[in-house]
């Protein structure tokens, strides 16, 4: 399986609530984040995505742009959290064979009134 087949399985399962599953298959022991909301460590982050799937249980994720270059694969994609809530979200992943040992993401709100006719996808 290639890194960005493992990145994509990875955020789908993360934000369908299977968590656990996300963690035990493709994170490495070692996983360390940079996410600011959170302290960086692998347990920490975990608990936030368990908490935030049990918030959202009807959130959808879809992987627009995968995109890998040595240890380091980037996903655009899709999060709606609610039908009125969708977010662009950008993750970056650096890999340790074949396990995520670090991660970066960006996100932003999907503006209904954007003066951008092209759209945040």
């Amino acid at each position: 399986m290639s890194k960005k087949e493992i990145a994509e399985i990875f955020l789908k399962l993360a934000s369908a609530g299977k968590v656990e599953e996300a963690y035990d298959n493709y994170v490495h022991p070692d996983f360390n984040h940079h996410n600011a909301y959170f302290a960086g460590d692998r347990e920490t982050l975990k608990i936030a995505m368990a908490e935030n799937a049990e918030q959202f249980p009807d959130k959808s994720y879809e992987s627009l742009r995968t995109l890998e270059d040595g240890a380091f694969v980037a996903v655009h994609g899709k999060v709606m959290l609610a039908p009125d809530s969708q977010w662009s979200v950008i993750h970056i992943f650096r890999f340790d064979g074949d396990k995520i040992i670090e991660a970066w993401e960006a996100s932003q709100e999907v503006l209904k009134d954007s003066p951008n006719k092209n759209g945040i996808f």
